[in-house]
């Protein structure tokens, strides 16, 4: 599909396969998006504003400059994505129950992201602001937190992830046991039952 018009406003998008295709520079506002093939696509310097991404694939998408606004990925994709050069200004998302694998959100400021019950394999968090984000439910194996703002962040039922509290900020985060245990690796000390 091309999407040749500059901008949408209240669509619903189903089964739209546009793998490498352009949508640099586009608007959508309000739109719905399912079950759509973006793998590949560009979409630098697009704007998604109050948009729902469900079921989606985004994996490799070229997101340099885009900006999302009030935008919800659900069941959705998102693999080897450098979300790193989005534009963080009025940066709101949230992710649910999604794949997100070999991603990158290093420096990224992005208060208050909420990552529900996803899958967050291998993706680098370093330096990024994450204050006040929820991960509650997620899987963080083999994800990076160097230098991280984690202040106030939500890691209830969240698993396999390795912070290390000294080189990471987690002032008043939440933890759930038995995981919060893991923020003792970096001391190499035994905890017996």
């Amino acid at each position: 599909m091309e999407f040749a018009d500059k901008s949408y406003e209240n669509q619903t998008f189903q089964d739209v396969s546009a793998a490498a295709a352009g949508l640099t520079k586009r608007e959508f506002t309000g739109c719905a998006f399912q079950r759509c093939d973006f793998s590949g696509a560009r979409l630098s310097g697009a704007l998604f504003q109050d948009c729902a991404f469900a079921g989606c694939n985004l994996s490799n998408a070229a997101v340099e400059g885009a900006r999302f606004r009030q935008a919800v990925f659900k069941d959705s994709k998102l693999v080897g994505i450098a979300f790193n050069t989005v534009r963080s200004l009025l940066l709101d998302w949230s992710f649910q129950a999604c794949l997100i694998e070999m991603c990158d959100f290093s420096r990224l400021k992005m208060r208050g992201s909420r990552f529900i019950e996803c899958r967050i394999r291998r993706t680098d968090f370093v330096e990024a602001d994450l204050q006040d984000s929820v991960f509650r439910g997620s899987d963080l194996e083999g994800s990076l937190f160097h230098k991280t703002g984690l202040e106030r962040a939500d890691f209830s039922g969240a698993r396999a992830y390795a912070i290390d509290p000294t080189a990471n900020r987690i002032k008043k985060a939440k933890f759930s046991y038995p995981e919060v245990l893991t923020l003792l690796a970096p001391f190499e000390i035994v905890v017996s039952d």
